[in-house]
């Protein structure tokens, strides 16, 4: 019994009673369902620098469990990931903790591991090319000048004026080169299980982006939509079953702070005051900065101008057969549009699949200008706006998601941008008042009208229209309260829960409209 003693007191500290790590390091199939920010104004467009909408991520792993206590990483998680969010389903003694892992790997995490340790360093001859290595040993830390020691001494690192790197063996224990969340967890026995992860994560964010096409005759058009979700985290979803939810929701957490990572060191390097390098050399100047790309070269102006014009030639493009489009479901009081086919959402990318294919949809062309009935407009420009009803009997009748708008008409026998516009959220059964843009043909001009016996309070409303064709606008008197104004305002019909004066004006024409709005009190 006193040899037996020791002898377990050994195994118990040696590394091989230590905790079991099981690492995942992908998942067997993964779900994305993209929430848009709440804070972005309706149609208003991605910033695929500044995404700030949200994701929920659900993950399926099979994992091969030891019996007993065991350390389980998740390797690929979201950057964005916020960790007190996490779910992990599937472990047969549930979860005891969890971890956001916080050492990632980089070239200071890199070098901070490796202090101590022995590595090689590489140097290029600038003027044969021949590339040189030696042992050096890492004497400090990534902040600060990094000094080397090697068989001639001290050094600091890049300070000898030659092309310098460092190779390492291995990686240091503990770094982790993917967003890893940790949890420990107890399993009676061995076992190969299914788990599933699910988490929200920020760095995501989705919108829609029409494309209607106007018939000929003017009064029907076709109308597609794309449905484009963004992910600014490093890590791609292969293959992930996605979905869009629209709606809003009330956010309380603040997601940016709880998913924020760690702080990760910095590599900053600088040399001796005094002469750096071996020998204390001096390193040379910096090299010119290069020249600027010949014409057709990558340079960034050019890279996001080419990004910007396929995106056009891509709204443009509509197919003519479109085989799978997103399908509308009910999740309480919002809508979700779930992908039929799985897709990538790529790192730091973006993807568009169809939304909504709608043809032959009718609308009508209407010019619309709203002022107080005193403000006295002098030509004013108005909108123009295409309206459609969100019925069955409108050949739509669907939800329609925010978004921007894209409108175009056939003229000299090819398509032609004819305005833009922003979508805001629809339901089904309303009215979709669709502003494109503004026209200088169809003015509107209001002022006093002293004729024999009129008054000062008495004012004429004139609306021209110098467009070949006939048009009907509608001024709504911008008004919260009746008072002052006679009863021909007090008849107009409402639009929007304003009167409105609704004329039909022929081609090269005007008409007017004479009322009376005494100044308030």
């Amino acid at each position: 019994m006193r040899r037996l003693l020791p002898l377990l007191l050994m195994l118990a500290a040696s590394p091989a009673a230590a905790q079991p790590v099981v690492t995942s390091t992908a998942p067997d199939s993964v779900s994305v369902s993209a929430f848009r920010d709440p804070d972005r104004a309706e149609g208003g467009e991605i910033d695929p620098d500044w995404l700030q909408g949200f994701a929920l991520i659900s993950e399926q792993r099979t994992i091969d469990l030891p019996a007993g206590e065991s350390l389980l990483r998740f390797e690929g998680v979201a950057e964005g990931m916020v960790a007190v969010s996490a779910i992990v389903t599937g472990l047969p003694g549930g979860v005891v903790q969890k971890n956001r892992d916080a050492a990632l790997l980089s070239p200071a995490s890199l070098l901070d591991g490796s202090l101590g340790n022995r590595v090689h360093l590489r140097r290029t001859d600038r003027a044969t090319g021949k590339v040189t290595e030696e042992d050096a040993i890492i004497r400090s830390g990534p902040q600060g000048a990094v000094v080397l020691q090697t068989a001639a001494g001290y050094e600091s690192l890049r300070c000898t004026g030659l092309p310098e790197t460092l190779v390492y063996d291995g990686v240091p224990a503990g770094l982790t080169a993917k967003p890893t969340l940790s949890v420990t967890t107890r399993s009676p026995d061995a076992r190969r299980v299914t788990v599933t992860l699910t988490y929200l994560a920020t760095g995501f964010d989705w919108a829609s982006n029409y494309v209607a096409r106007v018939a000929p005759d003017g009064k029907t058009l076709n109308l597609f939509a794309w449905l484009t979700v963004a992910n600014s985290n490093g890590e791609s979803f292969a293959d992930a079953n996605l979905s869009a939810l629209a709606g809003t929701l009330n956010i309380e957490t603040p997601f940016e702070d709880l998913a924020e990572p760690p702080p990760q060191p910095r590599l900053d390097l600088s040399c001796f005051p005094t002469g750096s390098g071996r020998n204390g050399i001096q390193p040379p100047p910096p090299p010119p900065p290069p020249p600027a790309p010949m014409a057709g070269g990558y340079a960034d102006e050019e890279s996001i101008v080419v990004t910007a014009q396929r995106r056009q030639e891509k709204l443009m493009d509509v197919p003519i057969a479109v085989t799978a489009i997103a399908e509308l479901e009910d999740l309480g009081d919002l809508k979700l549009y779930r992908v039929p086919m799985p897709v990538t959402v790529a790192a730091n990318g973006q993807k568009q699949v169809a939304l909504l294919v709608k043809d032959k949809v009718p609308f009508q062309t209407i010019y619309r200008l709203r002022d107080c009935p005193r403000c006295e407009p002098t030509e004013q420009q108005t909108e123009i706006v295409l309206r459609m009803e969100n019925k069955e009997s409108g050949k739509l009748g669907v939800p329609l998601p925010s978004g921007q708008v894209v409108v175009f008409e056939r003229a000299m026998g090819r398509e032609l941008l004819a305005g833009e516009g922003m979508m805001r959220d629809h339901a089904v059964g309303e009215t979709v008042n669709l502003v494109i843009g503004e026209s200088s043909q169809v003015l509107v001009t209001a002022d006093n009208y002293y004729a024999p016996g009129k008054g000062a309070d008495d004012y004429r409303l004139t609306a021209t229209n110098a467009n070949p064709f006939a048009v009907r606008i509608e001024f709504g008197f911008d008004v919260d309260d009746m008072k002052g104004l006679d009863s021909r305002i007090r008849k107009l019909p409402r639009k929007d829960g304003l009167p409105t004066w609704i004329v039909d004006v022929p081609a090269n024409s005007a008409r007017s409209f004479d009322y009376r709005a005494r100044a308030e009190d």
